[in-house]
């Protein structure tokens, strides 16, 4: 599904999000790089330049709302596509989750199929590849 191996960082402190984003991420050839809190995260980012983020929103050490605003203000990250992915899933939530720089914003439980075309979409859409 996904050619050239597009990297994508996977912040979350629950395990069995981050193995199950894992495994369907790379089943269809993503490679993938994990956080387990906000400033792992910021650490990844910068070792690593992935292609997309998928970021939780309640996250220990940086909320995850402090991660993308610190990633939109950084010149050499700010074009990372965020996919904001919560609990949290009222219209507020979701305006909020665009004002701060997400691109996208999916509500947990996650359905992995829909997440895989949302991150798809959203690597193609940044790429200028429209399908």
């Amino acid at each position: 599904m996904f050619s050239g191996g597009k990297v994508v960082l996977i912040v979350d402190d629950d395990p069995g999000i981050v193995q199950a984003l894992r495994a369907i991420l790379e089943r269809h050839g993503c490679r993938t790089c994990i956080a387990m809190d906000g400033k792992e995260a910021l650490e990844r980012i910068d070792e690593r330049k992935p292609d997309l983020i998928i970021l939780d929103l309640w996250l220990p050490e940086v909320p995850g709302e402090i991660v993308c605003k610190i990633i939109r203000k950084n010149e050499k990250f700010k074009n990372i596509p965020i996919i904001m992915v919560t609990a949290k899933c009222s219209d507020v939530d979701r305006v909020i989750g665009r004002v701060i720089g997400a691109d996208r914003y999916v509500n947990k439980p996650v359905d992995a199929m829909a997440l895989l075309k949302i991150v798809q979409d959203t690597l193609n859409s940044r790429s200028g590849i429209h399908h």
